[in-house]
């Protein structure tokens, strides 16, 4: 049997790589996975998270933060991107403020303090440009507040104000407190998850707040991105094309599942489902360079303006080149 290139790659649970984790995802045959299911901030067995182990090389093929993805192709770190880009969001259901505030809209928190997981990460990145490029807020009058360290070394951009005050978890009882007056997390502090403390999303109507925003800026904002060793990339010229072949393999099986109305414990989930695709018009989680070129685009320009990389350029610089065409 012809030697098989062993590849170990670190992936979270998402529906869309449930077809790694059974064993149905149609692997390349000359390619042998290793998947690790990790979330982002999940803890490998030596105190490295899922994006820390693929830059210290303890993944082939790893999900990666797209904010610090930008921050390690500047400064030249060998990883390559394949453009596959398995978890979006909105940024504005991320936003939340305490219910009795008077904060309604992102003007609202001009001066304020805005707790954040750390500066550079995505759903942070996203925020921030959305306030400035979107509401017209500069988000350099907002007071940020970091609860985790960063991936990646960089230097916070001079007259910004930023403290570090660690305790993620504890955001809800800061909110409460009136420590902080919002905070903008992927993931909402578990107190506030479980109703032990009290926090409401900035918009009153965030869902259609963000269809506005999907319906005038045409894109569903992209998190995160699979990249590859760039020394694998180089070895194998088939590999970053074959990967991208079985990740869109698998992201098709696991649509699906939806073909079953029970596939979901939520009730109404093919008609939530049903609902979403007339609201878009188009599948907003299609992958490929060509149809996500934009969205890129714009988390560069973001990144510029926020300090995060010293100058702008093209979006195919972040990816494979045989993957441009896709």
């Amino acid at each position: 049997m012809a030697h098989k290139l062993k590849l170990k790659i670190g992936l979270d649970r998402y529906d869309r790589h449930f077809p790694f984790f059974d064993g149905t995802a149609p692997t390349p045959e000359n390619v042998e996975l290793v998947v690790d299911q990790i979330g982002q901030s999940a803890r490998l067995r030596d105190g490295a998270d899922r994006h820390g182990a693929m830059l210290e090389g303890m993944y082939d093929v790893a999900e990666f933060s797209m904010s610090s993805f930008l921050i390690a192709r500047e400064k030249g770190i060998a990883i390559t991107g394949i453009p596959i880009f398995p978890r979006r969001l909105f940024s504005q259901s991320q936003m939340w403020v305490h219910p009795d505030s008077n904060f309604w809209h992102p003007r609202d928190l001009i001066g304020k303090k805005v707790a954040l997981s750390a500066f550079q990460t995505t759903l942070s990145l996203l925020a921030r440009g959305d306030l400035k490029s979107y509401y017209n807020v500069e988000w350099e009058s907002i007071h940020w507040l970091l609860t985790s360290e960063e991936k990646v070394a960089f230097k916070i951009k001079p007259g910004v104000k930023v403290d570090f005050i660690g305790n993620r978890q504890g955001l809800g009882q800061s909110l409460e407190n009136g420590e902080i007056d919002a905070f903008f997390l992927p993931h909402p502090p578990h107190s506030v998850s479980t109703g032990q403390t009290r926090a409401r999303r900035l918009f009153a109507d965030p869902k259609g707040e963000e269809l506005a925003y999907f319906n005038k800026v045409g894109d569903y904002p992209i998190m995160h991105v699979i990249v590859l060793r760039q020394e694998l990339a180089d070895a194998y010229p088939w590999l970053c094309m074959a990967l991208y072949k079985m990740f869109n393999d698998a992201n098709a099986i696991a649509e699906s599942y939806y073909e079953d109305p029970n596939w979901s414990r939520l009730a109404w989930g093919l008609h939530a489902l049903e609902d979403e695709r007339r609201a878009f018009g188009r599948d907003p989680w299609e992958n490929g360079f060509k149809r996500n070129h934009r969205n890129v685009e714009r988390f560069i320009a973001y990144s510029h303006d926020q300090g995060l990389i010293g100058q702008t350029y093209p979006a195919e610089r972040l990816f494979d080149p045989s993957t441009h065409d896709t």
